[in-house]
C-alpha cells in the first residue's frame, strides 16, 4: 500500500489575515506523515508593485507577468512570503524547506504562447522532476512551494498556485495516495453563494455535471473544479475544498471531491 502525502494549496486571503494564516500553519503543522504547501501571494505582489509604481493589469482574472512585474513576484512570492512561511513553521517545529520550481528542477514550464492575449512571462507547466522531492519527503523535510517555475533555459515564470498543487499531486500519484486540499475564505463548495453554510458534502464527477447543467456553481469556483477533476483523472486520490478549518481532525464542514 502506498503512503499517504497531503498537499495543502493556500490563497492570498489566508496569506493577508494574520489571524487566519496563524491558525492555518499550526493545523498544516500537526497533519501527520509526509506533507507539501503550495502558496500564491497575489495581493502582496500587487500592493508591492504599486508602492514601486509598478502598473497591475489583469485580463480575464489573470495576471499579465511583464518583466517589472516578474521581478516583483520573484520578490514577494520566493522571497517574503515564502521565507516568512517557512521561518514561521520551523518555529512550530516543523522542518520546512522554501522551494521554486527552479530549485532542484523539480517544476519546468514553457512561457504561455500568445493566442488572443500575451500573459507574459506566465508559465504552463510540462514536467514535474520528483526524485528531488522524494529525497526531501523521506528526510522528514516538509517542501513550501511559491508559484514560480522556470524553463530550464535560465527563464522564472509566473505560475498559477492552484495549477503547481494540482500538478505536483498528479505526479508524486506513483509513489503516494495523494489528497489535493485548497484553502481559501469560504466553507466550500456552496449551492447558495450568499449562504456560506449551504457546503455541498460530497461532489463526484455525475454530481458535477449535474451542478453545471444547473448552473448552481458560482463563475469563480468553475476553474477550481475543472483543476481539481483534472487531478482526479490523473490518478490523485481525493480533493478537498474549503477554509484552514477543514484540517482539523474529525472536520465535516467542507467539499470532498472524488471520481
Amino acid at each position: 500500500m502506498k503512503p499517504a502525502l497531503s498537499i495543502v494549496k493556500i490563497g492570498g486571503n489566508v496569506i493577508e489575515n494574520e489571524k487566519e494564516l496563524t491558525r492555518f500553519l499550526k493545523l498544516f503543522a500537526r497533519i501527520p506523515g509526509p506533507k507539501i504547501l503550495v502558496h500564491g501571494g497575489g495581493k502582496k505582489a500587487t500592493a508591492m508593485s504599486e508602492k514601486l509604481g509598478i502598473k497591475t493589469t489583469m485580463v480575464l482574472g489573470r495576471r499579465i507577468t511583464d518583466k517589472p512585474s516578474l521581478e516583483v513576484a520573484v520578490m514577494i512570492y520566493g522571497g517574503q512570503v515564502n521565507k516568512t512561511l517557512v521561518a514561521s513553521l520551523q518555529a512550530l517545529k516543523c522542518n520546512a524547506i522554501g522551494l521554486s520550481g527552479a530549485d532542484a528542477g523539480i517544476i519546468r514550464a514553457v512561457k504561455r504562447p500568445v493566442e488572443s492575449v500575451d500573459f507574459g512571462f506566465v508559465g504552463d507547466i510540462v514536467s514535474v522532476h520528483t526524485e528531488p522531492l522524494s529525497l526531501f519527503l523521506q528526510h522528514t523535510m516538509v517542501p513550501v512551494f511559491c508559484a514560480l517555475t522556470h524553463n530550464g533555459e535560465g527563464q522564472l515564470l509566473n505560475t498559477n498556485a492552484d495549477t503547481i498543487a494540482s500538478e505536483l499531486a498528479i505526479a508524486l500519484s506513483k509513489e503516494f495516495t495523494t489528497t489535493l486540499y485548497y484553502c481559501f475564505e469560504k466553507s466550500g463548495v456552496l449551492s447558495d453563494i450568499s449562504n456560506d453554510n449551504s457546503v455541498i458534502p460530497h461532489i463526484n464527477k455525475q454530481t458535477y455535471f449535474s451542478l453545471l447543467k444547473e448552473q448552481t456553481i458560482a463563475d469563480g469556483m468553475l476553474p477550481k473544479l475543472e483543476n481539481c477533476f483534472y487531478a482526479l483523472d490523473h490518478s490523485v486520490h481525493k480533493v478537498c475544498i474549503g477554509n484552514t478549518q477543514m484540517l482539523v481532525p474529525q472536520a465535516t464542514n467542507f467539499t470532498t471531491l472524488t471520481l
